[in-house]
């Protein structure tokens, strides 16, 4: 059975399980698709991930982009 894909938006600040050869662990989603562009907060490196990879390696949320929808209390 598969999933339907996460949710990911432009401007998504997210945190990946593995650390950046610079020594970032954050990223900025840049662009969306099959492929997902995330750019290093700490160095400003751009790289393009498939989705299931970037699915896989998120560990957390930092702070959701201008388009996402916001949650009601």
């Amino acid at each position: 059975m598969t999933r339907p894909p996460l949710p990911l938006f432009l401007d998504d600040v997210v945190t990946l399980r593995k650390r950046h050869p610079c020594g970032g662990s954050d990223w900025r989603v840049v662009r969306l698709g099959a492929d997902i562009g995330l750019r290093c907060a700490s160095c400003q490196r751009r790289v393009l991930l498939p989705r299931a990879e970037v699915e896989r390696d998120i560990a957390l949320f930092v702070a959701r982009g201008p388009l996402a929808p916001v949650a009601r209390a």
